[in-house]
């Protein structure tokens, strides 16, 4: 789940949140994304299943404001081991990442996560 502070303002239509993370070491990203369930962003969600990016978890919950969220998360198969990313792969996908959401007016900045953030 995304560290959401506040469901008041969005960052695009029905995006309250987004992050592009990485388990360590860093090659094979995934995205999260904290979104209103109410007015959901189906051409970002579209657009990245048509990139081969596939739903792995979902859950609703009511924020501490009272708002409504959707927490969704992304992930995509490479052909490296375990399913993870070749470099190559890796470009392609984080430059698709970015073309997505900046058709939508947010810049993602991808990172990787701390042991503790990957696997509490």
């Amino acid at each position: 789940m995304l560290f959401l502070k506040s469901t008041a303002t969005t960052r695009a239509p029905g995006i309250y949140e987004v992050d592009i993370a990485a388990k360590p070491p860093g090659k094979t990203y995934g995205v999260f994304l904290a979104t209103d369930p109410d007015n959901p962003p189906h051409s970002v969600l579209a657009a990245l299943t048509e990139l081969g990016f596939k739903g792995t978890y979902q859950k609703r919950y009511t924020h501490r404001d009272s708002g409504h969220v959707l927490d969704l998360h992304f992930e995509k198969d490479g052909t490296d081991i375990f399913k993870g990313w070749k470099a190559e792969e890796c470009s392609a996908n984080l430059a698709a990442i970015d073309v997505l959401f900046g058709n939508v007016g947010i810049a993602v900045t991808p990172r990787v996560m701390t042991m503790a953030e990957a696997y509490s």
